[in-house]
């Protein structure tokens, strides 16, 4: 008697789709996730980080500085890093509304389901955040294989321990679920459409590393072990076809790395000469 795999559990082999007559699918599903949508999605991912998000926070400070008192000058705000994770968040928000409304309004689909999210069970779940602090102890003792920096762009952010809990919040209760929705739940839907499983993984995985250049500028040892996180997070998506795995995995990682740098620096009081990794 054949087996089935129970619809709680994730299977590595994709489910063949049922045949289904093109007249009987609206016509904006069988539009969902083409190069058009993809191409329009890179633009506007790039407009919201890097002109709209920042623009729009430099607006609200200007306008309120004078009322609250705030004694920061607006030019010196590019290195502030509340004002930063505050201008992260905004871009999220944003990104996050257009993505609702690409694939629950204009798709007309499910929005978890249509980005491949499968709950997990307890089990696994235990088996992921596992996986993800190994993968946070291998890159903590990696050998340096590239010329590396003592300073770079994101250490310099650390610059109180105000600011150290600041980020570290950010890094583990918003940004591993953001980033994976972007890119192992949006790009890599795009990707598996139009390409395959194989270059999804390896396209998301670039562009997941790209985005993390500026952060580590500099520290090209940094920059090689974030690309191999990358794709460990992208295999997971790819070889479990949830979105789930990788992002319990960033979570753990992003945990551990927050948890060890907490330890290093003596509950972030020792920021000057620590590293992140």
């Amino acid at each position: 008697m054949p087996t089935e795999t129970p619809p709680d559990q994730f299977s590595l082999e994709t489910p063949a789709s049922p045949e289904v007559s093109p007249r009987t699918i609206p016509a904006r599903s069988r539009n969902a996730w083409s190069p058009r949508d993809l191409v329009l999605f890179l633009f506007v991912f790039a407009l919201l980080l890097l002109v709209v998000s920042p623009l729009l926070m430099y607006m609200a400070y200007a306008a309120l500085r004078p009322l609250v008192g705030w004694r920061v000058p607006v030019r010196a705000l590019g290195n502030n890093p509340y004002f930063l994770l505050i201008v992260q968040s905004t871009f999220y928000a944003l990104l996050l509304g257009y993505v609702y409304f690409l694939v629950a309004v204009n798709y007309r689909q499910p929005f978890w389901a249509a980005l491949a999210w499968r709950k997990p069970t307890t089990r696994q779940a235990m088996l992921f955040f596992l996986g993800g602090i190994l993968l946070c102890l291998v890159v903590q003792l990696a050998p340096p294989l590239l010329p590396d920096a003592e300073d770079f762009p994101l250490l310099r952010l650390f610059s109180s321990p105000q600011a150290a809990y600041a980020i570290a919040a950010f890094a583990i209760l918003l940004a591993p679920l953001m980033e994976e929705l972007i890119f192992r739940g949006v790009l890599f839907r795009f990707f598996e459409c139009q390409v395959g499983v194989r270059l999804a993984i390896v396209g998301t995985a670039a562009l997941f590393a790209g985005m993390h250049v500026p952060q580590y500028w500099g520290a090209w040892n940094h920059v090689l072990l974030i690309s191999l996180v990358g794709v460990v997070f992208s295999l997971a998506r790819g070889l479990t076809g949830s979105l789930a795995p990788s992002v319990i995995l960033h979570l753990a990682y992003n945990t551990g790395l927050m948890v060890a740098f907490f330890f290093e620096t003596h509950q972030f009081r020792a920021l000057g000469g620590a590293a992140l990794f």
